[in-house]
């Protein structure tokens, strides 16, 4: 399964998790003081910034964290794509690779770890960006790369 803290994670939101049975943990200081900031409404990049902390630290910390089984992501406060962006990535892809292009973007949805029904908007520049490096002809991935960045305009507007 693909590291759900892979790429842009600064709009990741997280959420702190209790389980009766963790057991004894210890935290060092940095360990707790992301944990107290994981609130379930502030995405990363808050965090990061409230902790005075590099992404790449917070990175390491939330792995460890979520590793333990201490956070997890907020999915009710996470924007997710729909099926409209799907319907037109999958018309654009098809454009450029043909009938196999409903397959690909499966795939790849799975390598990442996701489900298109639950595809957290922020990870829609790495799943395009994915794609784009499986169409051969390089004017058909250049179309689809300009038609796509149109389409992910709209997500962040």
């Amino acid at each position: 399964m693909a590291n759900i803290f892979s790429g842009d994670i600064s709009r990741m939101v997280l959420k702190r998790t209790v389980h009766a049975d963790l057991g004894e943990v210890s935290l060092d200081s940095q360990m707790l003081q992301v944990l107290m900031e994981l609130d379930g409404k502030k995405n990363l990049g808050q965090v990061a910034q409230s902790l005075n902390m590099s992404m790449k630290n917070l990175r390491q910390i939330i792995n460890n964290l979520h590793d333990l089984t201490l956070c997890e992501q907020a999915k009710e406060s996470m924007p997710t794509l729909g099926k409209d962006f799907f319907d037109f990535l999958s018309s654009q892809l098809s454009q450029a690779m043909g009938p196999i292009a409903d397959v690909v973007i499966e795939d790849e949805i799975s390598q990442m770890g996701e489900n298109p029904e639950s595809f957290p908007a922020h990870r829609a520049v790495e799943l395009v960006d994915l794609l784009a490096r499986q169409i051969l002809r390089e004017e058909r991935k250049v179309a689809f790369q300009q038609s796509m960045v149109k389409k992910l305009r709209e997500i962040k507007a």
